[in-house]
């Protein structure tokens, strides 16, 4: 057999393949020198002042929902103040079939079902747990109140009776009025009223004026 020998190149250094590489001039494009040396000959314009921005216009009020009543077949009540009627037992789709809204079994699921007043399951109800003190008399008798010092705004020597203390808005003329002698009384006063206090009553007769007591 012939034995066959293998050529080999001689092996460049890589030192000197790359010192060539940077030796070389770069090419450039033509139409790249151009246009640098067009832009470096004109002179930059100054740039343009913006113009101011527009205000924005106000928003325009917005229009009622629905326009005036103008006769009795426009009325109709307030957008939320009526709601259909609720209706149970009207099948699943409902949300409130089947045990209509009531539940499984027990006496609030059954018909005709009450319960006493405060009743609270069968624990001991609120109003037996509170403590109880005292009474309340219905035959408790309510008196405006008028004192001395507002009976001033009247002139000397006048009759004070309750149809002028209710004209006055001292009192009310569904309630009988009692004077007590709170404040001041420089002037002569015929004062009628259905109560007086011993003070109310003792200073108007050191003004020169006069107490007369009123039935109910």
């Amino acid at each position: 057999m012939v034995d066959k020998k293998k050529t080999t190149k001689p092996a460049t250094p890589a030192g000197k393949k790359t010192a060539a590489k940077a030796a070389a001039p770069k090419k450039t494009a033509p139409k790249a020198e151009k246009a640098a040396a067009a832009s470096a000959e004109k002179p930059k314009a100054p740039a343009a002042a913006r113009p101011p921005r527009p205000q924005k216009k106000a928003a325009a009020p917005q229009a009622p929902a629905r326009p005036a009543a103008t006769g009795v077949h426009d009325l109709a009540p307030a957008g939320g103040a009526t709601h259909y009627r609720k209706r149970v037992g009207r099948g699943p789709g409902s949300g409130h079939g089947k045990t209509a809204g009531r539940g499984y079994k027990g006496q609030k699921s059954r018909t005709g079902y009450r319960h006493m007043r405060g009743f609270e399951g069968g624990q001991m109800p609120l109003h037996r747990r509170v403590p109880k003190r005292g009474f309340t008399n219905i035959f408790r008798l309510e008196y405006d109140i008028v004192n001395l010092g507002d009976l001033d705004r009247f002139e000397a020597g006048a009759s004070v009776t309750p149809q002028m203390l209710a004209e006055a808005r001292l009192a009310r003329r569904s309630r009988p009025v009692k004077i007590l002698g709170d404040g001041e009384i420089k002037k002569a006063l015929h004062v009628s009223a259905h109560k007086f206090s011993a003070s109310a009553k003792a200073r108007i007769e050191a003004a020169g004026g006069r107490c007369e007591v009123l039935s109910r």
